[in-house]
């Protein structure tokens, strides 16, 4: 063990031997003389000692980096607007990925191919049930799969409410409006939490009954503007090539 030695004050005859102090002593001897209210009173308060932490942390580090950037304040006030403009245009780019994830939407004839027939039959099924939500959505995947098997539209997976109302409204005209109401209708209760009701299917039952009826525009010789128009059918089966 580390042994401390404390050399007592000489005596007149100058022949008193060292004192010998080991550490936990030592240690107890130093605790007992800080105790002491001479030291108490003047040891830094609670604010003296915050400031004194809030510069050698803070304001120190910035005073150093001022004096040391080229062009000293100046300097260090334009790298500090470069690095928020970094973080800004960060954000900027987070939050658009994002928006972008959060808004991707599955295609409208999604899972298992069926026929226009078949999405009527569960839509009336779902109405007569109450369920108003699934009504209105098996309604308008009725409308899109019927313009699907008429030629109207070209079968493609992925494809939304919104753009199957757009795509259909050129070879129907007519009822560009309806169809597009219908589509913002079916994405507020799919995607926006919106409750149907029975009004809402029963506009979206009225237009699929419509656009059956409807002749779509002609082109040219005769022919319909998204293909050539045959005659609605519903033969329960699925349409070949439906989209998933």
């Amino acid at each position: 063990m580390a042994e401390r030695v404390i050399r007592a004050a000489p005596t007149t005859d100058g022949d008193e031997p060292p004192v010998v102090i080991d550490r936990d002593a030592a240690r107890e001897a130093a605790r007992d003389e800080l105790s002491d209210d001479v030291y108490a009173e003047h040891r830094p308060g609670l604010l003296r000692r915050i400031s004194d932490w809030v510069y050698d942390n803070l304001l120190d580090p910035v005073l150093t980096g001022a004096l040391s950037t080229p062009g000293g304040w100046l300097g260090l006030l334009l790298l500090g607007l470069v690095v928020l403009a970094l973080l800004f245009a960060l954000r900027k780019r987070l939050g658009a990925l994002k928006s972008a994830a959060s808004t991707a939407r599955p295609g409208l004839l999604s899972g298992p191919p069926r026929s226009a027939a078949q999405h009527r039959a569960a839509a009336d099924a779902h109405a007569e049930a109450g369920r108003w939500n699934e009504a209105v959505q098996e309604r308008m995947r009725a409308i899109v799969r019927s313009q699907e098997e008429r030629a109207l539209l070209e079968p493609r997976p992925g494809r939304t409410a919104d753009e199957a109302a757009d795509e259909a409204a050129r070879a129907l005209p007519a009822l560009g409006a309806p169809l597009r109401a219908a589509a913002r209708t079916f994405d507020d209760v799919t995607y926006g939490g919106v409750p149907a009701g029975p009004q809402d299917h029963d506009r979206l039952h009225r237009l699929d009954e419509e656009q059956r009826r409807t002749r779509p525009r002609q082109t040219g010789a005769g022919t319909a503007a998204a293909g050539t128009w045959a005659a609605p059918h519903d033969t329960g089966a699925p349409a070949g090539g439906a989209p998933r």
